[in-house]
């Protein structure tokens, strides 16, 4: 498979102009390596990675050697197996004083890393690489997703509609792009390895009394439970854990960019009547294969087709933020009734409620629950409904 463009690499060049250090987060399999591997070609720029054991010894043992070896302009992979090196990569830049030195990935999401920001303030710039977008796997590029008439009329102007079956299909594929070159036939063990690499690696690094299959059913639970209010006591149940241990997963889960959360909306005017997050996978691909929802047209049928539906939808949404080196300002919001809105982005002082359906022939009465929003203090955009209606069309309600 060809190299897929990514969205970020313009925002990487200029940053890599201001700052002597990048670090480039993202959950496993984004294609951080593959991406930065790509902008370095011709440039003279060296790559070394902490997976490599012997490297990685050096990096903690003798930082300073490690960067007398590995002398910038670098590409460090992985750079979070040695936070001993990030005094030194200061120490380095600060003495140099030249934009785009040290370029550093980690798989890990930059907010749930403490001490880093702490010890690089005012050097490094800090960006998050999802997975692939819709607009980055048809070649094309993304703004930041709003709800504007002319702007929605031009994102889908040259893109040829597709089925839903098409959609579900895209679901059940995810978005890595490793998986994009592999034989659909095949993706059932592509996934089951990246889950036992996950729980291998990456989990039992940051925990290393954690029981596999105990992870597994707590990965799987939290599968089930996409796109709707976080439920630890039913977490709890399913994976045979306590409390402690449901909020630990939780916790590292998030932190390798597996999951992501939408916080019910508040302010002065409307009373947060629901306090508890909905949760969400990065990934629709693995939701599919740890449920065994893997047929498309049997999940488009599905009660369980709602829930990933409104999952696949609000991660593309926020990859358009990521992409454009933004942090998505997303929420949720439900009333004493039930009644509720499936998203709000806030932007530019403004609310845009957003209802996601698996629906091809959306009603007013999705419009008029927007009005719940309407006494909020910061101004309501006109809102809209994702669904499977194949073309763009407005409803007056």
């Amino acid at each position: 498979m060809d190299y897929i463009q990514r969205d970020l690499e313009s925002i990487i060049r200029k940053a890599s102009e201001e700052y002597p250090i990048l670090l480039l987060t993202g959950p496993r399999q984004a294609g951080k390596t593959t991406m930065l591997q790509k902008l370095m070609e011709g440039t003279g720029r060296k790559y070394v990675s902490l997976d490599n054991l012997a490297d990685r010894n050096l990096a903690s043992m003798d930082p300073a050697l490690f960067l007398q070896v590995y002398k910038p302009p670098v590409l460090i992979d992985e750079v979070l197996y040695a936070p001993e090196l990030f005094s030194y990569i200061r120490k380095c830049s600060d003495a140099d004083h030249r934009p785009g030195d040290f370029w550093l990935t980690g798989s890990q999401v930059f907010r749930q890393v403490r001490g880093i920001q702490t010890t690089l303030a005012g050097r490094v710039a800090i960006l998050s690489l999802p997975y692939l977008s819709q607009a980055e796997l048809c070649g094309d590029h993304a703004e930041p997703f709003v709800v504007d008439m002319q702007a929605l009329s031009a994102r889908g102007r040259n893109r040829m509609p597709v089925s839903s079956r098409e959609i579900f299909e895209r679901i059940v594929n995810g978005d890595m792009p490793a998986v994009q070159e592999t034989d659909p036939v095949q993706h059932e063990a592509f996934y089951s390895e990246f889950v036992r690499t996950c729980i291998e690696r990456d989990v039992k690094a940051m925990a290393e009394s954690v029981d596999s299959l105990k992870f597994l059913r707590f990965l799987t639970a939290a599968a089930r439970m996409c796109s709707r209010i976080l439920n630890i006591t039913e977490l709890i149940r399913e994976a045979g854990i306590n409390q402690k241990q449901a909020r630990d997963y939780l916790a590292i889960l998030e932190t390798l960019g597996m999951i992501f959360y939408l916080q019910p909306y508040s302010d002065e005017r409307l009373k947060r009547l629901v306090k508890t997050p909905r949760v969400y996978f990065t990934d629709t691909g693995l939701v599919c294969y740890l449920t065994g929802q893997t047929n498309p047209g049997v999940l488009e049928g599905s009660a369980f087709g709602d829930q990933v539906l409104e999952n696949y939808v609000a991660a593309q949404i926020r990859r358009t933020y990521l992409n454009n080196g933004q942090d998505p300002c997303l929420f949720y919001y439900r009333n004493k009734d039930a009644r509720q809105i499936d998203l709000i982005i806030e932007h530019d002082g403004v609310l845009d409620p957003v209802q996601i359906r698996k629906t091809m022939k959306p009603d007013e009465s999705l419009v008029r629950s927007f009005d719940m929003i309407s006494r909020a203090s910061v101004a309501r955009g006109k809102g809209a409904i994702i669904c499977l209606k194949p073309e763009f069309s407005m409803i007056d309600a």
